[in-house]
């Protein structure tokens, strides 16, 4: 498992890009055959990958996580961007076709992953978070997420979203999480940007064409820094740091909040025009 220490609000206006690449961004999450995790001290989440190609992976525990299990204080959110597989979780099967979600409850003792193709294999992302109480283990198909359509061609960022981890169809506690496909001819995720200091986010972008990638923006609006940033790799951002990004081409990332509330409608926007 790697570590990032991120930076502080001070911090952060006078580091060169490869420091804040240290502070925020992963290395690459999937490489067949193998679970790369990090831990981030952004509300203390975990983000891997995981892509089991021919022998299953058993999700592990750390000596820096203090726990006989990774999940004896946390719950997971996993969803698979690659080919068919399976997550069991205490011996029950969950079959994950692409874009399924799979919502981990606390106290979830063995978690092991597979392909069903080891020639097109799974690719599963998971984002953890402490959690404080024990819920249920949820599979959410692509299907039964929920759906909901924005922004505009005229703005460069038409885009569907699917809320699959969410209140209302999984019971976590802190962790909500899904993906937001932008259409053909848009490459703006989240327009106008936003803060929301009660939570932290972490995105991971992928579905990026060879040799594109997505300029990422943090920091604070007055204090804006860009992070090009490649497909598959994840950035974690601090409550008091935007969080937007605009693209080569068009884009698909995965979004997982943890914090003091699970309301998407609270956040502080941040007209465009008032970026520095």
């Amino acid at each position: 498992m790697d570590f990032m220490f991120s930076a502080d609000i001070r911090s952060y206006k006078t580091m060169r890009n490869d420091e804040l690449r240290d502070a925020f961004v992963t290395a690459p999450l999937f490489e067949a055959g193998k679970i790369n995790l990090t831990y981030t001290d952004v509300d203390r989440a975990v983000i891997g990958g995981i892509t089991p190609a021919g022998e299953s992976i058993v999700l592990p525990t750390h000596k820096e996580l203090a726990a006989d299990y990774f999940c004896q204080r946390r719950e997971a959110g996993v969803i698979n961007i690659g080919g068919e597989g399976v997550i069991s979780v205490d011996g029950t099967a969950y079959p994950m076709n692409n874009r399924d979600s799979l919502y981990i409850a606390k106290e979830s003792q063995e978690v092991v992953f597979s392909s069903n193709d080891e020639a097109n294999p799974a690719k599963f992302y998971l984002a953890s978070y402490p959690a404080h109480r024990v819920t249920k283990t949820v599979h959410v198909p692509k299907s039964k997420a929920k759906l909901i359509e924005l922004g505009s061609q005229e703005t460069s960022n038409e885009r569907t979203i699917f809320q699959s981890i969410r209140p209302g169809i999984v019971d976590s506690c802190q962790l909500v999480m899904g993906i937001t496909e932008l259409k053909k001819g848009s490459v703006w995720n989240t327009k106008p940007p936003h803060t929301h200091f009660r939570r932290t986010e972490v995105y991971m972008y992928f579905d990026l064409p060879k040799g594109e990638k997505v300029f990422h923006l943090m920091g604070e609006p007055t204090e804006v820094r860009t992070l090009p940033i490649e497909s598959e790799v994840a950035i974690a951002s601090p409550s008091w740091s935007i969080h937007s990004g605009v693209g080569t081409s068009n884009y698909t990332f995965i979004w997982a909040m943890g914090g003091e509330n699970q309301e998407f409608d609270d956040m502080d926007h941040i007209e465009v025009s008032a970026l520095r």
